[in-house]
């Protein structure tokens, strides 16, 4: 059903939301403090998983230079002793008989140690002289800097991988396999002496299942510090956005408060002018219906004459409740509150409007209006004045007839009366503009009705509420409180 109400004066409300734009701010510090944390936990995660690495070398490098120093000695005092002392021979690996001692020997020692390849260099040559792996004996040049180092007298490890890790020693280590290669030389024992280094020793083991458990761990610390990250950060993210939303709102409550104080001195200063110019024409006004109304009576066998004089009084009419309507809302009553039914007030504009309903084919369905009392303190006038407003206006949206329904209904310490039709219903877009002053849709109307029942409610501490939807209808609900 069209609606009246306040028209837009050309006012164009601030923008001014300082705190969100502070908060802004926080937000974005929200995301970096989260994206630091990652950093942060992935670092940690790193520090953590190199130190293991670093302690698992130093711990098998130490646990091979044990086992590298009971082969020392097993070697010197079971293979070089005899054949240098007892049986008088040279040393020569190559001879089967010596070979296979030295490999008993060897395999003996290291037997139940996680030992997976023992080679022994001369140092003579820098050829492989002796292996478990027998398809290295005679390679040369595969000691490396770790030959060299040992030559020195100085033991040294180093970690291998099969294949390259796709970041190096970083998190997202693919290599298949790892081996830990330890260089120790071989020296003489008591009770005899020789110059020199007499081999190096070369040490391989096998460090992939090690080695997959830290990595592993590595992957459980990032997970468990990226989930306690994410677990902070969600915490503050909902902190933030409560905040905002606190922000937003305040911000949005400020707005709807400048807009009003705009519009009240706005409104202030037309009242004025409203006020002046309705008084100057309602007193001329006067007089021209009264004179059409003497001319009529004087006119009687004239016909054009009293057709004449008809249309003035009923324009006259017309236009003395429009400046009636700009004198209500230029100066609006001061409430006279007193006790009062609200469903007596509803009656009463349903019995002066029984003739409009009738003639429109208007059916009314008022519920529970005669089915309790609803009492009130109130001005039952000005009451009277504001549903008069919302029922014609529901009428005039009927063209073809249609329904009314009315009913009252208990919400704490207020009643809420829903008056609901069957009109034309109200666009989307005039919805929001149907309290705004001098805002209609009909041809004939001061597009002040709502504006005043606005203002009525108001002033009796209720609110009212217009909710519509095109060719369905329009559903008008007034709070009031109740007597107290």
């Amino acid at each position: 059903m069209p609606r009246e109400g306040l028209g837009s004066m050309g006012y164009k409300p601030k923008n001014i939301r300082p705190e969100t734009s502070r908060f802004r701010l926080v937000k974005f510090f929200a995301y970096a403090s989260f994206v630091i944390l990652i950093i942060s936990s992935f670092t940690l995660s790193m520090i953590i998983s190199q130190r293991a690495t670093k302690t698992m070398m130093t711990t098998y490098e130490n646990h091979a230079l044990l086992i590298a120093k009971n082969l020392n000695h097993q070697v010197f005092h079971y293979f070089v002793l005899p054949l240098t002392e007892i049986y008088r021979r040279p040393i020569s690996l190559r001879e089967k008989e010596q070979s296979d001692l030295m490999d008993r020997i060897v395999r003996t020692t290291i037997h139940a140690f996680n030992i997976e390849r023992v080679n022994i260099y001369d140092v003579n040559k820098g050829q492989i002289a002796y292996s478990t792996d027998r398809n290295l004996i005679g390679l040369t040049g595969r000691g490396g800097m770790g030959y060299r180092t040992a030559l020195e007298g100085k033991h040294s490890s180093r970690l291998i991988s099969r294949e390259p890790a796709l970041f190096g020693t970083w998190f997202m280590d693919f290599a298949k396999e790892k081996r830990l290669r330890t260089f120790i030389p071989f020296r003489a024992q008591p009770p005899r002496s020789y110059a020199g280094i007499l081999g190096v020793f070369e040490l391989t083991q096998d460090l992939t299942k090690e080695y997959e458990s830290i990595t592993k761990f590595r992957y459980l610390i990032f997970g468990v510090s990226l989930a306690v990250m994410f677990l902070i950060f969600l915490a503050l993210l909902l902190v933030v956005r409560k905040a905002e939303h606190i922000l937003r709102k305040r911000a949005q409550e400020q707005k709807l408060l400048e807009d009003q104080l705009n519009q009240a001195e706005r409104l202030a200063a037309l009242g004025e002018m409203v006020a002046g110019v309705s008084h100057e024409i309602k007193n001329p006004l006067g007089i021209i219906r009264s004179t059409a109304e003497l001319l009529e009576e004087k006119s009687a066998s004239d016909r054009i004459q009293k057709k004449l004089s008809t249309i003035i009084i009923e324009e006259s009419g017309r236009l003395n409740d429009v400046v009636t309507d700009f004198l209500d809302f230029a100066r609006p009553q001061v409430p006279s509150f007193q006790d009062c039914r609200l469903e007596e007030i509803i009656d009463r504009n349903l019995s002066f409007l029984r003739p409009e309903l009738d003639k429109k084919r208007v059916f009314v369905n008022n519920g529970n209006l005669n089915s309790g009392a609803f009492t009130i303190e109130a001005d039952p006038g000005l009451l009277y004045r504001a549903f008069l407003n919302i029922f014609i206006n529901a009428i005039q949206s009927m063209k073809d007839g249609g329904n009314i329904k009315i009913a009252i209904e208990e919400e704490k310490d207020n009643y809420r009366v829903e008056i609901q039709d069957t009109g034309i219903g109200i666009t989307k877009e005039n919805l929001n503009k149907i309290f705004n002053p001098f805002f209609t849709t009909k041809e004939k109307g001061s597009g002040l009705g709502l504006s005043i029942v606005k203002n009525i409610i108001e002033g009796h501490k209720g609110t009212v509420l217009v909710e519509s939807e095109e060719e369905v209808g329009t559903r008008v609900s007034v709070t009031l409180p109740r007597k107290k």
